[in-house]
Formats: structure tokens, sequence, C-alpha cells
């Protein structure tokens, strides 16, 4: 049964009302903090893994909210005499330490680079020592999470080259290092592989492994940690990738997680809607717009049923903006790719409410659609980065939005191509046969545009899966026999002569 650490109803202490009064002491332990650190180092040592999740999830949060709003927690100098000095307990303190700085306050260059050495040294005990923990998937997931964040917050900052400081400046060129992209790209890496999180996988297939059935965990002594960081890093790497315009390596390091079956990166709700917010903005740039459709429907109907179950969790705003997010995507997606079939009724009718009116605008392919094209696309992409380092000679310029803008030039570029496709979709649609001719001349177009047009279409339903296989994402498809064009509608995206 879980203790009831009711730090919320407290009244605040002599000590804690005094410190308020007198503004941040990194040295000053509140009780309340002093008791939250002993047991949760406790637990750990006990691998009691709910009584874990609930101090993590709920205690430090509490804390965090009466204690903390604006000011960061105790330094780890300031309560490692409480914990024996230990040195990994130490290490995941400061990683919550420095989350917390960049949830409520805005870090410091130095904080930023200090959180960097944190996340290394934390890593390499992980990765090099035998370490014998159980820690909750979600305080795993949130590691991967943040790390990636800082990464992407980190090279933002530092594109933001021209009111940087003589000092801000120093800082960058002695740590250039600090958030180098092949770093963190590395330590993703070295998680999938040092946790064999694949073959585990591969082995689960044929009935040799528990991994998913225990949800990661452990129950036989061992440790959850590395096992479960490796699979959260692949899709930590797809995250990195699609920051970086990379989808089809993004999918790529996916591909072990069958995401068509429940997963452990199901059991955490931040990790599940990353995932698949990922998944389908990749599929979405690669033009695999079924997959992507298929995918955000389900996730999106997921998030209707459930949403009400997340309302106290810190993670409930970003829930939220995720779900608008993803309704923005699937509304661009079948714009493009006009498979409404694919959409539950429930989904279907919150996006008519949403982007009805915009979807309507968005057929017409004239400067009004493409600056709709262009807001849903602003509204809901990844925040790109450029991970190279700045150039430091004078003058200094910004450079934070080079990657959005390229990302977004070559979105609408396909956007474009797309419009001569609109034409020849609604006469294929009423025709179930038409000869060339008689299609080039309603088009009003010559026979060898009309050919062009045509294999445009063609190439443009059609897109290489994952596996190097052409699919289709066509409702409606043709052949030419003849000069005769013959329709082929789709069934379930395999093709049927009309």
């Amino acid at each position: 049964m879980a203790t009831n650490y009711d730090y919320e109803e407290a009244p605040a202490t002599y000590d804690e009302a005094h410190r308020q009064d007198l503004g941040y002491d990194p040295n000053f332990v509140p009780d309340s903090v002093k008791s939250l650190v002993v047991h949760l180092y406790r637990h750990i040592r006990e691998k009691n893994v709910y009584e874990i999740h609930q101090m993590y999830e709920i205690s430090f949060q509490t804390l965090s909210d009466r204690l903390f709003k604006d000011t960061p927690w105790p330094s780890v100098d300031a309560v490692a005499h409480f914990v024996d000095n230990d040195q990994v307990f130490c290490l995941l303190y400061r990683e919550m330490w420095f989350r917390h700085i960049y949830a409520r306050l805005s870090p410091t260059l130095k904080q930023r680079i200090d959180s960097w050495d944190n996340y290394c040294s934390l890593f390499q005990v992980v990765l090099h020592s035998v370490v014998n923990m159980q820690l909750p998937n979600q305080w795993l997931w949130d590691m991967v999470d943040e790390f990636v964040y800082q990464f992407q917050s980190f090279c933002q900052y530092r594109a933001k080259m021209k009111n940087k400081t003589e000092q801000e400046i120093a800082l960058l060129r002695q740590y250039d290092q600090a958030w180098n992209v092949y770093g963190v790209l590395n330590y993703l890496q070295a998680f999938v592989e040092k946790s064999n999180i694949i073959q585990i996988l591969e082995q689960e297939k044929e009935g040799l492994e528990q991994f998913t059935a225990t949800d990661g965990y452990d129950y036989s002594g061992g440790s959850n940690v590395l096992k479960v960081l490796g699979y959260f890093s692949m899709v930590g790497l797809l995250r990195v990738h699609c920051l970086l315009g990379d989808y089809q390596t993004g999918l790529k390091c996916l591909l072990p997680i069958d995401i068509s079956q429940q997963g452990v990166y199901t059991s955490v709700i931040g990790s599940h809607i990353t995932t698949i917010y990922h998944y389908g903005f990749a599929n979405l740039m690669l033009r695999r717009y079924v997959d992507a459709i298929r995918e955000f429907n389900k996730m999106l109907l997921y998030i209707y049923k459930t949403k009400q179950y997340h309302q106290k969790s810190p993670q409930y705003e970003q829930i939220l903006k995720k779900n608008e997010q993803m309704y923005a995507l699937l509304a661009i997606c079948l714009s493009l790719c006009p498979q409404v079939k694919l959409v539950e009724e429930t989904v279907n009718s919150q996006l008519r409410e949403k982007y009805g009116e915009k979807m309507a605008r968005m057929q017409r392919y004239d400067d009004e659609a493409f600056a709709i094209y262009d807001e849903l696309f602003s509204y809901a992409c990844p925040k790109f980065i450029t991970p190279s380092a700045p150039s430091f000679e004078e003058p200094l310029v910004n450079y934070n939005q080079d990657a959005y803008r390229l990302q977004l030039k070559l979105f609408l570029y396909e956007v474009k191509q797309q419009q001569l496709l609109s034409g020849v979709r609604t006469f294929l649609k009423v025709y179930s046969t038409i000869s060339l001719g008689k299609l080039a001349n309603y088009m009003e177009v010559d026979d060898p545009t009309l050919r062009t047009i045509l294999l445009t279409y063609k190439h443009k339903t059609h897109a290489v899966d994952s596996e190097g296989k052409v699919i289709s994402n066509a409702d409606v498809d043709f052949y030419i026999d003849d000069l005769q064009i013959q329709m082929a509608y789709t069934s379930n995206f395999g093709l049927t002569s009309g």
C-alpha cells in the first residue's frame, strides 16, 4: 500500500516561510525536501517501483508547486549527505533539478552546459557499470525525452547569435562539444546496442522473452534501467532524425518496435504520443500518406477516449497540444490524399469541426490554399534544428529559422506539384474508361502534356515503404491499354479494375 506523503496539505514550517521571505538559498533544505529525498533514496535501494513512481510523479510535482514555483530546488551538494553521497542518486537528483529549471525557469548557458555534463556522467554510469535499480517507465521515458528536448533547445538557443554577449560567445567557444549532435546520437545508439533491445524484441516474437508482457520490468531481481532506456532511445532517435529532416533514417531506427501492436511505448502516454506524432510526420514528408493517416487516426481516437484520465498529469497540456497538432497534420494528409474511409467517425467529426472549412479551401490550390498549407504545417511541424556550430565571425546573425524554412520550402514544393493532379483526379473519378485524346481535350492540354500529367499522378500517388516495396496512396488509379485509360479503384489499397 502506498505511503501517503501528504506534502500538499502540510502547512509551511517557520523555516520554509522564512526562506521564502529571504529568497533562494541553494544550501537550504526544507524538511519536506529532506523527507522526500530520504524516502526516494530508500525506495530506489529497495526497488520499490510503485513508491518511486508516486514520489516521482506526485510528491516532486507537489513540492515544486508549493516551494519552488520560481526558484531551483536545493543544490545536489546540500542533499548529498542525506543519501550517503550516493553517486547514482545524486546524478538522478541533478537530472530532475535541471529538468525543473527548464520547465519553470529559464536556464542560463552555464546551466545548459552543466546539464549536458550531468547527462554524460549519468549515461556513462548506466552504460559501463552494473546499475542494480528498477525505475518507473515514466521516469526512464522522461529522461530520454528531456535529453532530446534539451538538445533541441540548445541548438535553437545557440542559433540566435545576434544578441549574444561576449561572455556567452566565449563559453560557446570553450564548450564546443556540449550538446554536439554526434554525442547525442551516440548516446542514444549506445543505449540501443548495449541493452540488446533489438535482439530482445526479436526473441519475444519467438516466445523466448517477456519484455512487453512485463512492461519492461525485471521481476527476477535484476534491473530494467538499461533495457528500457535502450527501448525508449529508439523513439529518441526517431525524434532527433525528424528534427534534422532525415525521415528515412528516423523511421529505420523505429523499425524494431511494432507500432501496430501495444508495446512498452504505449505504457507511458508521452512516449505513445511522441512515437506516433513523429512516425506520422516522417511518413507525411515521405509521401506515405496512408500510413500517416492510419496512425494519426488511431492515436487521435485513443486521446479522445482517454484524455480525461490525464487531466491531473503534468503532461496534460502537452497531450492537448500534440492532439491539436496531429489534427492539423491529418487535415494536410487528407487534403493531399483523400482517404477519408481510413478515419473513424469520431475523429472525422472532430476534424471537420476544427478544419472542415480550411480543408475545402485547400482543394482549390490557389494562393489562399497554399497559405493554409503553410499555416498548418508551421503550426504542427517539429521545431527543426541546425546542429552545426555557428560562425563566430562578425556580423553575428540568427540562423534558428533556417532549418524550418528549408523543410517548409520542400513541403510547399510538394504541394505545388500536387496542383496538377487535382484536375486529373476529378476526371478519373467520373469515368470508368476514357480515351487519351478525349481526356486531353477536356483538360485543354496536348497529348504529350497529358502523358506527363498522368506519369506525375502515378509518381505522386505511390511511395516506397520501409521494406523497399512500392505502395499506393491513390483512392483512384488507372492503367493505359491501347490509348484507352482504364480506371482501377482501390480496395484496401489493392487494385481492382473499374
